[in-house]
């Protein structure tokens, strides 16, 4: 029996892009692909951004492949990553042959907190100008995340906090994750998360697998992305016991949608990164030799200093495929 991956697209270039990764899964498995979607514009059409067979199709698939979400994001992608129980968020960010990157040393893997932080949605405002944003850490959370990094890096990690101002909710956090970490034996290093910011961008080297709170994470990853080349080369995949939510980290990109030459290269990726949650690992890694083998040689969309199309670069990963 063929395994079910739901498509959700979403808005702005991930209706663009999704397809391609849909494509690179199909030539390479047999899944069953379940249609379904989220976001701004159905949320204009159907008066909600989350339809429930939407929300009732990534519960039950295997896993799903997700593109971007717009305006709507909160009650889209937010929900989508609790629908699979998803508590890490799984962002690596490298350098590529043939693209030009800021650093070319960079090879980086966040593991980001995946259900509160600031993310918890706990804003209000409490008076006329005067408005609150609750952090929530836990430590059940936080040795969750712990667990999963001991297993993803058994050689070590650095922890990303920001503990000497948020004593109490970041302090839970390190101290957390280091508990854990020493009971399993595995090294940790710690680093101020502003101060790693700047150390990423001058030392990315020095740098292997960073854990992080929920915010943290979200930025850190996007600056590594400036390294490398750009959003449009950054997977991630949201991992939860049993199902996982796997989609590009560039967003909507408002700027390019409609013009088919977004760059589809990390739709393709989080496609490689979903095979390999499903056990598929030589599958996956023919996608990303496949990616790799046209970022070397083209063609490239115009991201990448090129002039290709979403299709025309869909078209050449598929033949190297």
């Amino acid at each position: 029996m063929s395994e079910e991956v739901a498509v959700v697209p979403g808005d702005g270039i991930g209706s663009e892009v999704t397809p391609v990764a849909v494509d690179v899964l199909d030539a390479v498995r047999d899944f069953e692909f379940v249609h379904v979607d989220a976001g701004d514009a159905v949320a204009e059409e159907r008066g909600t951004p989350l339809p429930d067979e939407t929300r009732d199709a990534v519960e039950t698939a295997d896993a799903t492949l997700f593109g971007a979400a717009g305006e709507t994001a909160a009650d889209v992608i937010l929900p989508l990553r609790a629908a699979v129980d998803s508590f890490v968020n799984v962002r690596p960010a490298r350098t590529y042959p043939g693209v030009d990157a800021v650093q070319p040393a960079t090879d980086l893997v966040f593991l980001r907190e995946n259900t509160e932080g600031v993310y918890a949605g706990h804003e209000a405002e409490i008076s006329d100008g005067v408005t609150t944003c609750t952090r929530v850490v836990t430590e059940a959370a936080s040795r969750r995340l712990a667990e999963y990094a001991c297993e993803y890096a058994p050689d070590g990690f650095t922890v990303a906090h920001k503990a000497n101002v948020m004593r109490v909710t970041d302090g839970l956090f390190r101290e957390t994750v280091e508990d854990v970490a020493a009971d399993r034996g595995v090294e940790t290093d710690a680093a101020l998360m502003d101060a790693l910011a700047m150390h990423l961008v001058e030392h990315p080297e020095q740098y292997d697998v960073v854990v992080t709170p929920n915010l943290a994470g979200d930025v850190l990853s996007d600056l590594a992305a400036g390294l490398v080349g750009g959003l449009g080369l950054l997977p991630s995949a949201n991992i939860g016991p049993e199902r996982g939510v796997f989609e590009p980290v560039h967003g909507t990109a408002p700027d390019i949608a409609g013009d088919g030459t977004a760059n589809p290269t990390a739709a393709v990726l989080s496609a490689a990164m979903l095979l390999d949650f499903l056990g598929h690992t030589d599958a996956g890694d023919r996608v990303r030799g496949a990616v790799e083998d046209v970022l070397e040689h083209g063609p490239t969309t115009p991201d990448l200093g090129g002039d290709a199309t979403t299709r025309e670069i869909g078209d050449a990963i598929l033949e190297a495929i």
